[in-house]
């Protein structure tokens, strides 16, 4: 099944309200919210990272902002994290880089969301490929993930 349709599935049998918006393809977060006419503040860059523990996990941030790893280790209770390569990126997600949405993972992993973005109702995130956003609400991002709510943007 392609990324995209499991996304879609994923979403449906969890009831989730949630909007595709189709966009040429991009990789980076700032490409992707000026394709889609989407501010880059509500747009995520979910961040798939390896703990010194060998867990790995996922970390949402505002498109527009830096990922402070010393602070996303705090909030994981680790002593390090760093992000994974690109390459390796979508076999741990499912998804590729430029398309990695903020839920329905292939694997389970902890997700930590930057507490900024609860200001927002919806927020932006990959489509499950290059060529799509998705819009979620914020709140069912924290509750599918169970995520951490930290700051750790700097």
């Amino acid at each position: 099944m392609a990324s995209d349709a499991r996304l879609r599935k994923f979403l449906e049998q969890n009831q989730v309200w949630h909007r595709f918006i189709p966009k040429l393809e991009t990789v980076h977060t700032a490409d992707a919210a000026k394709a889609a006419g989407v501010d880059l503040h509500r747009v995520t860059k979910n961040l798939v990272s390896e703990t010194d523990r060998g867990e790995h996990v996922v970390l949402i941030i505002p498109g527009d902002r830096k990922v402070n790893l010393k602070a996303a280790a705090k909030a994981l209770n680790v002593r390090r994290v760093h992000l994974v390569a690109f390459a390796e990126a979508e076999g741990i997600s499912g998804y590729p880089p430029g398309g990695t949405p903020s839920v329905g993972h292939k694997n389970k992993m902890r997700t930590v969301i930057d507490r900024s973005l609860l200001k927002y109702d919806t927020v932006y995130c990959g489509g499950g490929s290059r060529g799509k956003l998705l819009e979620l609400k914020t709140e069912d991002i924290v509750r599918l993930n169970h995520s951490i709510v930290a700051d750790i943007t700097k």
